[in-house]
């Protein structure tokens, strides 16, 4: 039988979560007797068409299926199209475009998404906040880019789960500590940051958070920066020698655990090539809150006790 190779295409290396994707799949691949190539577009849609078009086109190693996490919100339908034309899988993590069910309907190959349940996720980082402040308050929220499907489906989760009594205070970041960061120094250079009465920070993931802590670390004003510091500070993803670690550290509050899901892909792209089986459309994998919600309200209504008698 012939060995079978698929291509994996990322967003960028300079994301904790990303790089979770990357072994998820030379897991599987290793597991299953697989060839795995995996490239990254570092957050340039353009680019990553190209990468998976000469794939496409390459005639000494085409692979058998593509496994993509989309730069754009569009996933690339006629990239996708022309990948099914030629035979290959296609599968799509974190997001479930409309153009999967027509080409399933008129191309003889595999073609799904594995995604998390981003409105859950959003949904959680709602509850999270409102956890955290009960009383409500102002949140600085630091989101994906605008033309992402992710980004915008963690947003409409949390905006339907959060109490009204929580103002939000939005930015924009590309999904790395470094875009947080500059992102959050840019917007702290306005006036009316420091008019905004900040409770709480919190972003689309772990590595956001960690680049808007470190944005308010360098503050010149001890006072200022002690204030923003003691704020709690919420992400999403949480790989464990990340996210969670830092969650244990005290550097984050809480996050929201979205398993990786290139694996997965490939199980399901390798066992429809082996067995003739056809994945789902779509299947949905349920993020979690770490800690536990029921944690963070304890923790806070211990904390709100602790004052009160002080």
């Amino acid at each position: 039988m012939k060995k079978l190779r698929f291509v994996v295409a990322l967003i960028t290396q300079d994301n904790d979560y990303q790089l979770e994707q990357a072994a998820s799949a030379e897991e599987a691949a290793n597991r299953l007797g697989i060839d795995v190539d995996i490239v990254f577009a570092d957050n340039d849609s353009i680019r990553q068409s190209q990468q998976v078009i000469n794939f496409i086109q390459s005639s000494a190693s085409r692979p058998d299926g593509i496994i993509l996490e989309s730069v754009s919100g569009t996933a690339l339908p006629q990239v996708a199209r022309a990948a099914a034309a030629a035979g290959m899988g296609w599968a799509v993590l974190n997001l479930a475009p409309d153009y999967v069910s027509n080409l399933r309907q008129n191309y003889r190959v595999s073609i799904f998404s594995v995604a998390s349940d981003n409105e859950e996720v959003g949904r959680l980082q709602g509850r999270q906040i409102a956890a955290l402040l009960p009383n409500g308050g102002n949140v600085l929220y630091i989101q994906g880019p605008s033309d992402n499907a992710t980004a915008k489906i963690r947003t409409d989760g949390m905006s339907r789960t959060k109490p009204p009594s929580l103002q939000l205070k939005c930015i924009r970041a590309h999904w790395t500590e470094a875009s947080a960061y500059k992102a959050v120094t840019a917007w702290l250079r306005l006036t009316t940051s420091h008019q905004a009465g900040i409770d709480l920070i919190a972003a689309h993931n772990d590595a956001m958070a960690m680049g808007a802590r470190k944005a308010f670390q360098e503050l010149p004003d001890a006072r200022a920066r002690e204030r923003w510091q003691s704020l709690p500070y919420l992400g999403c993803d949480g790989v464990p020698k990340t996210g969670q670690a830092w969650v244990r550290a005290g550097a984050l509050a809480a996050t929201v655990i979205t398993p990786p899901l290139a694996g997965q892909a490939i199980e399901l792209l390798a066992n429809a090539a082996r067995t003739s089986a056809t994945p789902p459309a779509s299947t949905l994998v349920a993020p979690r809150s770490f800690p536990a919600l029921t944690e963070l309200t304890a923790s806070t209504s211990t904390k709100t006790r602790a004052a009160s008698s002080s």
